[in-house]
């Protein structure tokens, strides 16, 4: 267990704008920060940053919470790991007791993964620099492809020796379980004959955003071409293929800065630019791209490149690909190398700034790009022109931006010497098409529906099957969690005539009262954070919100971060350069305080006449029935006074 001592540094160092800011490209708006969410797809921010709060919150989405939560969420961490790796990042020295690999492995199966991946990583490594069979062979292989030892430290690069079992039998003499060596795809066969999966394989690491070893890639160093040159990992509850990119984890700090992604298609690409000083570049490692991929890249940047080798075929099969960019907002241009050429090969023969300019200079937008190879197809032939066009507006059309399409159309119209009304035409039926074929494919109702409306999304709704008493327990909950420390002056009555003035914190009042009413909130989270506020009161402890942020209780700190957000706050250099006054609920604390009780009292009065009368209709014995009736009549005077207070009228 990690000390609570321990816990309060991390959640004291680990800012939560500088967390959330290694996944998110955020920007000042007033006093907080805002930026496009990272948990759902939109085009107009909604995602919240508070740095005086330390919380974050997506008015889209709902997604809310602090530093600890982000990681949760995002890394889907467990509440431990996403202590150790903020502990990590920020050079905290973390309290609890050495656990020995038996205690390890009696955790999570992920966090088992995790610590079975760790070890593995070392243990490559190890052989790679210190074993004269990863020296001879693996080291001299990667030294020959021009990578230097800072270079192979940097990415962890490893070598799997070629004895059926050498990882195998050493995990398991250290203590690691062949349950979670198999799960993790580092061992295979029979129980009486377990081997290496990656045996006799030099080793690349895949890294998760964070830093942390998910899985492996192992290539071959024989010409055996009975055996695949490549193999991975394969998925599990920490690696999905679709849903990574290799070396982002070393790329994103340049991609930000520079505002672009370079994608490339293997691990050694990613590898020789980084080493030649170009590091804003990942790779789909291997696999076709996806949209998760795509979504990964959005969240640091607009803009991407594709850097493509001189295989023709191989770039036509991509073409899918950046369609997919396109529809997802991106902007996309294209790079070709010369024949023969590769990034990998080509970053080893040229300098940075020989690499910054060939990229720079040769860059195209995809229509010239996929013209210019489709076009030597297509030569004169007026037919397979015509397919061209056909093609490029079929790109064209999964442009949401009717701007860029806009301009695109017009490139088109001038490159093809085509008229633009002609292009529109055209692209007019790919746009019917796609949205017939895409309403098949969603079982959409029936009915005239204009096809190039393309609708803003959806604001943030109040949730549905909210009840009155849900929304009264979360209003008291907000005013707890917002106000608890703040002072209230009553005026209650003292002998004589004059009236006692008693101060009283919200927490105080709100305790007190529900306690004193027997007051239960239906709602489980709304409970637990009412009797944490209740267990401060009664021991006097000073009322911080803090506190509950500590608690590893996501749906607790999630409530009560969303219930201390708000989604516009009003500039006060603004306000007071334009002298305007404005009444906020803090200034109007104790009318908010008693409203938001009284209001949480009726409705329980109304529950329990409400309960009364159900039980009455069950048609119970006489002496029953009194008691009840007697029971109403209590809750019906009750009402009235409530009421009263309230100045609302009884209509029943």
């Amino acid at each position: 267990m990690i000390s609570q001592d321990t816990i309060a540094s991390i959640f004291d160092s680990a800012r939560v704008e500088e967390v959330v800011g290694d996944y998110v490209t955020l920007k000042k708006r007033g006093v907080n920060l805002i930026g496009n969410c990272p948990f759902h797809d939109e085009k107009s921010p909604s995602f919240t940053v508070s740095s005086t709060k330390g919380i974050y919150k997506c008015f889209g989405c709902g997604k809310a919470g602090n530093s600890v939560n982000f990681m949760m969420d995002h890394e889907q961490m467990t509440y431990p790991e996403a202590l150790r790796y903020l502990a990590n990042k920020y050079n905290i020295e973390i309290e609890e007791k050495e656990q020995s690999p038996e205690q390890m492995q009696a955790q999570s199966s992920r966090e088992s993964l995790q610590i079975v991946n760790s070890y593995a990583q070392k243990f490559f490594s190890n052989q790679l620099l210190n074993s004269d069979e990863g020296k001879s062979i693996a080291l001299s292989y990667f030294k020959e492809r021009g990578y230097s030892i800072e270079t192979i430290e940097k990415f962890h690069l490893g070598y799997n020796p070629s004895k059926w079992d050498s990882f195998t039998s050493s995990a398991i003499k250290e203590g690691y379980k062949e349950e979670y060596l198999l799960k993790a795809g580092l061992t295979k066969g029979e129980p009486s004959k377990r081997f290496d999966f990656f045996k006799g394989r030099v080793m690349f690491p895949i890294h998760n955003i964070t830093g942390r070893v998910i899985a492996f890639g192992g290539r071959i160093l024989t010409n055996d071409k009975k055996t695949a040159k490549y193999f991975n990992s394969p998925e599990t509850e920490l690696y999905n293929k679709s849903k990574v990119l290799y070396g982002l984890y070393f790329a994103k700090k340049d991609i930000v800065k520079l505002d672009n992604c370079l994608l490339v298609e293997g691990y050694t690409d990613v590898i020789s630019m980084h080493q030649r000083g170009i590091e804003n570049v990942v790779s789909s490692s291997g696999t076709s791209l996806t949209a998760d991929q795509i979504k990964l890249i959005k969240r640091y940047t607009p803009n991407i490149t594709i850097l493509f080798d001189g295989d023709v075929a191989g770039i036509k099969a991509s073409f899918r690909g950046i369609d997919m960019i396109l529809k997802e907002g991106l902007n996309v241009k294209v790079v070709l190398f010369p024949d023969g050429e590769d990034p990998d090969s080509f970053a080893k023969k040229m300098s940075k700034p020989e690499i910054d300019d060939f990229i720079s200079t040769n860059s195209k937008d995809f229509i010239r790009f996929k013209s210019d190879l489709l076009l030597d197809d297509a030569k004169n032939d007026p037919i397979k022109k015509a397919e061209l066009v056909k093609e490029i507006l079929s790109t064209v059309s999964v442009i949401t931006d009717e701007v860029k399409r806009s301009i695109y159309m017009s490139e088109c119209s001038s490159r093809f010497g085509i008229a633009e009304k002609a292009l529109y035409n055209e692209l007019n039926k790919i746009l019917r098409n796609n949205f017939k074929t895409e309403r098949r494919g969603n079982d959409y109702s029936r009915g005239e529906v204009e096809v190039f409306e393309y609708k803003e999304e959806p604001k943030a709704e109040r949730k549905y099957g909210e009840t009155d008493l849900e929304y009264l327990e979360k209003d008291l909950i907000r005013l707890l969690v917002n106000y608890g420390e703040k002072e209230v002056v009553f005026f209650q009555e003292s002998e004589g005539e004059e009236k006692e003035e008693v101060t009283i914190t919200v927490s105080d009042y709100i305790v007190h009262t529900l306690e004193n009413d027997e007051i239960k909130f239906s709602k489980s989270v709304y409970q637990k954070i009412f009797d944490h506020y209740s267990k401060l009161v009664h021991d006097e402890k000073p009322i911080e919100v803090r506190s509950l942020m500590l608690n590893p209780d996501v749906e607790i700190v999630e409530n009560v971060v969303s219930l201390s957000s708000q989604k516009y706050e009003l500039s006060e250099n603004w306000r007071v350069k334009h002298k305007i006054y404005v009444s906020t609920e803090d200034m109007n604390l104790k009318f908010a305080l008693e409203h938001s009780v009284l209001a949480l009292q009726l409705k329980k009065v109304e529950i329990n006449i409400q309960d009364i009368q159900n039980k009455l209709k069950a048609g119970p014995d006489d002496e029953e029935v009194e008691k009840l009736l007697s029971s109403q009549l209590t809750y019906i005077e009750l009402k009235k006074v409530i009421s009263d207070k309230l100045n609302r009228v009884i209509l029943k």
